[in-house]
């Protein structure tokens, strides 16, 4: 009996494909709730941090909501309520584009650098759950598999 048979109590998957799937679904479901946890102790959400952390790539330069949409890895995001939350934390600074006065430019504070700063000595320990199961040698073959399932995304 494999792993995910034992952890969701299931005799048989209709193929080998279905087994996949259903182990592609739980681990990530794992590993979300792994970042949920970590996050929480920061008082942000992983998609805030993903926010964040476009915006300190963008710094000093300030990003606009259609450039955070783009470049979130949850794109089921409402990244204008994100935007918001974060500005009341003090995190990001919103202002009107120059450039299109309906636009909004987004930019990291000082604030926000800092906590991405304490996040980064931290942030280790999520990649752990990868360190802890697969070799180099693992995640290597691991990341070339994703990326040929991204190919028909």
């Amino acid at each position: 009996m494999s792993n995910i048979e034992k952890l969701i109590s299931i005799k048989t998957f209709t193929s080998e494909h279905h087994k996949g799937l259903i182990s592609l679904i739980f681990v990530g479901n794992w590993i979300i709730s792994k970042h949920q946890q970590f996050f929480r102790q920061y008082d942000i959400t992983m998609q805030q941090f993903n926010i964040l952390r476009i915006l300190r790539g963008q710094h000093p330069k300030a990003a606009s909501i259609n450039t955070l949409k783009e470049r979130m890895l949850d794109k089921m995001s409402d990244v204008s309520r994100l935007v918001e939350r974060l500005r009341k934390a003090g995190l990001v600074e919103r202002k009107s584009s120059e450039m299109d006065r309906r636009a909004v430019d987004v930019m990291i504070t000082p604030k926000g650098l800092e906590l991405l700063k304490v996040i980064d000595n931290e942030i280790e320990c999520l990649e752990d759950t990868l360190k802890d199961s697969l070799n180099e040698k693992e995640v290597v073959q691991l990341n070339r598999l994703l990326d040929k399932m991204l190919d028909s995304y």
